[in-house]
């Protein structure tokens, strides 16, 4: 239907996550209709990221150096160690300006079912640097992965590093959540983590 190079840009679009048939023609031929240097600057842009983008080796978020910017910030509290599974959540976090520690990134989950285990993931990094901690707090998802993850790491730290306070951030229904919406696990980790008003 369309010629060769759009079919391709089109099937390209279409790998992004959440972009079905329509919006990938949309997002293809608007591409069509930019300036040449316009959509020169964005494969630039696509080719950058690939190229410049690695893992910082403090905590495995996402740099274009050997640090990132926030295990080089000495103004954050080095002692208290927010872990999460990817880059993404590190950006989550901060948009809230709420915590000032620094990140660990597991850049995954442990999953039996995805054979991915414990030293798939950056855990021995954890353990590391949790020994020059005071707190470790552990906000994997609340999916049975996540779990899982939260469960071992705890386990591993209060045995390795056992002057090390590890906490797990509190899970429960979200703002103008409703209780019959809400799965099982929700519901319990909002009975669990209740508070005293």
């Amino acid at each position: 239907m369309y010629p060769e190079s759009l079919e391709k840009l089109i099937s390209c679009f279409r790998r992004l996550p959440g972009v079905g048939e329509r919006t990938a023609e949309r997002y293809a031929l608007m591409i069509c209709d930019e300036d040449e240097e316009d959509v020169a600057e964005f494969a630039q842009a696509l080719i950058d990221v690939r190229q410049k983008l690695t893992y910082c080796k403090v905590c495995g978020n996402l740099t274009e150096g050997d640090t990132c910017n926030i295990c080089a910030d000495a103004g954050r509290d080095h002692r208290q160690i927010f872990v999460v599974q990817s880059p993404k959540d590190v950006i989550a976090m901060e948009k809230t300006g709420e915590y000032h520690g620094v990140y660990h990134v597991l850049n995954g989950l442990i999953s039996s079912t995805k054979g991915i285990l414990p030293e798939d993931l950056n855990i021995a990094e954890l353990v590391e640097r949790a020994k020059d901690a005071d707190e470790i707090i552990l906000a994997t998802s609340a999916t049975m992965d996540g779990e899982t993850t939260a469960m071992y790491l705890s386990r591993l730290l209060q045995s390795k590093c056992p002057d090390v306070l590890v906490t797990r951030i509190a899970h429960g229904l979200p703002s103008g959540g409703m209780l019959d919406y809400a799965d099982e696990i929700t519901l319990t980790h909002a009975l669990v983590d209740r508070r005293k008003l």
